[in-house]
């Protein structure tokens, strides 16, 4: 019963059981913290502080065993699987789905949905059934608010899990039912050209906001054709950029043995360098959106600036 793999292994009560232990070792071990519960008749072995996404997939595998009818691995859950980012993703209960005519439950650990499902929807992950990445995005779509599924559809298309036309044969394959109509604007917002969460949460703050939309990933270059750098977002017509920063970007712009004061002068002379080529940059971060309206100010001041 030891952990075989650094992530905290998953024992279920009726495994205990027929390894030999009983309620009172089950208990014990609890109590002495070698094993902590991951939910009703489910624990992990050697406990330590899970990931968001990891924790899920334990309990994905454990809800999963104690059900008595098959199901599939749905909407959020069906994301966690695939590796999509869960940024705005209840993930309090499992997701699963099952073909008519089972019923629709809302528990206390699962939420379990009633839908028809295509061969082409269903696809075996790690031994899994779980929807497949189209039918994961087009369900999240119907069922979550419209950033935290642009944030997963923008994901899925930018790692080519799916395209546009999948996503589009699955919404029509689910016309008629709830949330359809929202899961189509999302797709028709989705941008495989979106590189972060930061991004497409900012993109979907714009679109709310009925701003003009930007470019993405737009290239700055000098007369000559020299490349001056490469910015998140460009209003081409108000010669505005627009950079999602986040910190964690100069890591990613860190050489071998640079430094992140080093990687912060050369964005200052790169933005230098858009701004002498009659561009002008408005730069935010993830605490910027956190207040929504504040930002889509700066925004709207940026581009009536740019205009005049």
């Amino acid at each position: 019963m030891e952990p075989a793999d650094p992530l905290p292994r998953l024992v279920l009560r009726p495994q205990a059981l027929a390894a030999g232990l009983v309620d009172d070792e089950i208990r014990r071990r609890r109590r002495r913290g070698q094993w902590s519960t991951l939910q009703r008749g489910a624990y992990l072995v050697a406990p330590t502080a899970l990931p968001q996404r990891a924790r899920h997939l334990l309990a994905v595998r454990a809800t999963l065993a104690g059900l008595r009818q098959p199901a599939v691995v749905s909407h959020g859950s069906a994301a966690a699987l695939h590796g999509l980012p869960l940024w705005g993703l209840a993930l309090r209960q499992v997701h699963v789905t099952r073909r008519p005519p089972a019923r629709s439950a809302d528990e206390n650990r699962l939420r379990s949905h009633v839908a028809r499902l295509g061969e082409d929807d269903v696809v075996l992950h790690g031994g899994i059934a779980v929807t497949s990445v189209a039918r994961t995005v087009v369900d999240v779509a119907r069922t979550v608010p419209f950033a935290a599924a642009l944030v997963v559809a923008d994901a899925a298309l930018a790692q080519r899990m799916t395209t546009p036309a999948e996503l589009m044969t699955v919404l029509h394959a689910c016309a008629g039912t709830p949330g359809t109509r929202s899961a189509r604007r999302v797709l028709l917002a989705a941008d495989a050209r979106s590189e972060s969460v930061g991004e497409s949460r900012s993109r979907a703050l714009m679109i709310d906001a009925g701003l003009p939309l930007p470019d993405l990933q737009v290239d700055v270059r000098r007369p000559d054709g020299r490349l001056v750098g490469r910015t998140d977002f460009g209003w081409q017509h108000e010669r505005l950029l627009g950079e999602f920063d986040g910190r964690v970007k100069y890591g990613r712009l860190l050489r071998p043995g640079q430094d992140a004061g080093d990687a912060v002068f050369e964005e200052k002379r790169r933005e230098d360098a858009l701004r002498d080529e009659g561009w002008t940059v408005v730069r935010w971060v993830w605490d910027d959106l956190a207040t929504p309206d504040a930002l889509v100010s700066r925004w709207l001041r940026a581009l009536t600036r740019a205009t005049r």
